[in-house]
């Protein structure tokens, strides 16, 4: 007598919105694994039955992006391409009452903190022995790292703290533990993300411990880059600068949001930083470790931002030749105490000033990179891509930062290995070399 074949289920997981997103997909997907899922990452494909889409809720460009990717899945389950459609991540923990109303077609919707309940819709138990026990979605030789979740800072335009929660940092021996099972898997470079780098330790230790956190990570065999995001400017610890300066594996890297330098519109940011104080910060870093290389991000079109105070940012940056830069325009979020005033800045004059920054920086970017030229880096490879080896220096990170290229027709390397590279020449935004 013939039995009929029990079909197994299939999932696709779809990412949008930062490297924490990352990090919560890869765990979720460890755990769907063990618990006899086939599991796919970014890409619904036939035959996959279950689609979890991980939402971004961060300003409005993310949240579109959201809404049109459910609403693409959506359609596809009413049309009987998919059976089950889970949406999970920050937009769900922030609207979920409106979305599920507005998005019958979703099954279900899960808040940040809701791993637990979402697997158990799955009918998989969540397993707490798996921390650390992620399926990749990076290239294998790096991944991210969340070393903390939440923030417990109050600035008036961000809304992340409505949807992650207050900082709660990880436990030094779990962090360690997690980053021996990523070694063991072939990652070589750690990228620690946090909402806040410079509260970690505060909430269980009762005082600041990154140092002592990238001392135990530097001893981990098999990690030879560990890169730090998003540092607070304010009451900034320079012990921090003192580990990048005295631990070799810890790269002179270092990504600190700064978002404006007009003290008007840093105060009603809730900065709690002013122009000057930002500056001498800077020069202080500069000072202790000469060659590092500084990532900040902007926010331009805050509410009552005038012409003035948008010279004084542009001032700064010329000023600060600052080695990366992103330039995000304002979005007016609920339950933000931004939100109580207008939003008075034109779509227009926002993105004209970020188009403005970005002019700038691309300058500055040129003229530093021109420097790099004749000089030799350590480079990791990440991927070869149309006739070229693509690699990063310790000063440039994944996705934002540059990128150097090898040409393939002439050299080769493999992908996942650190080689030397000596730059021949050099654009904005790329460096090109050649291996030594």
């Amino acid at each position: 007598m013939k039995t009929k074949a029990i079909k197994k289920d299939k999932v696709s997981v779809i990412t949008l919105g930062c490297s924490k997103n990352i990090v919560d997909s890869e765990v979720l997907m460890g755990q769907l694994q063990h618990g006899g899922y086939d599991v796919h990452h970014d890409k619904w494909s036939k035959g996959r039955n279950i689609v979890i889409v991980n939402t971004c809720g961060f300003i409005d460009r993310a949240k579109e992006e959201s809404i049109n990717t459910i609403m693409e899945y959506a359609d596809a389950k009413s049309a009987g391409k998919i059976e089950k459609l889970y949406v999970t991540g920050c937009l769900s923990q922030r609207y979920k009452d409106n979305l599920e109303t507005e998005i019958p077609e979703v099954d279900a919707f899960f808040g940040t903190m809701e791993l637990p309940r979402l697997l158990k819709t799955l009918k998989v138990d969540y397993k707490h022995e798996l921390i650390g026990e992620r399926f990749l979605t990076t290239p294998l030789h790096y991944a991210y790292m969340k070393i903390s979740e939440g923030c417990n800072r109050t600035c008036s335009f961000c809304a992340i703290p409505l949807m992650r929660g207050k900082h709660i940092s990880r436990p030094i021996e779990e962090v360690v533990s997690e980053a021996k099972k990523l070694a063991a898997q072939g990652v070589k470079e750690l990228m620690l993300i946090a909402q806040e780098l410079t509260f970690y330790g505060l909430d269980i230790y009762k005082k600041r411990r990154l140092p002592e956190l990238l001392a135990e990570l530097s001893k981990v065999e098999g990690i030879e880059w560990i890169r730090l995001h998003y540092a607070y400017p304010a009451q900034f610890p320079m012990e921090i600068i003192d580990a990048i300066a005295e631990n070799e594996k810890v790269c002179n890297y270092l990504d600190m949001p700064l978002q404006h330098a007009a003290d008007t519109i840093l105060t009603a940011m809730r900065r709690n930083i002013t122009n000057a104080e930002t500056r001498e910060l800077i020069h202080k870093i500069r000072e202790r470790v000469p060659s590092i290389a500084i990532r900040t991000t902007m926010l331009v079109g805050f509410p009552n931002e005038t012409e003035s105070d948008f010279d004084s940012l542009k001032s700064f940056i010329e000023d600060m030749r600052f080695d990366r830069l992103g330039v995000f325009t304002y979005s007016h979020e609920e339950n933000t105490r931004a939100h109580g005033l207008e939003d008075n800045v034109p779509q227009e004059i926002k993105e004209q000033r970020a188009a403005e920054l970005m002019g700038v920086q691309e300058s500055i970017s040129f003229e530093l990179n021109q420097n790099k030229v004749g000089n030799t880096f350590k480079v990791l490879f990440d991927r070869k891509e149309g006739g070229y080896f693509i690699g990063r220096t310790e000063f440039d990170s994944p996705e934002v930062d540059n990128e150097v290229l090898v040409d393939a027709k002439k050299q080769f390397v493999r992908v996942g290995d650190f080689a030397n590279v000596k730059i021949t020449s050099a654009e904005e935004f790329d460096l090109y070399g050649e291996l030594v």
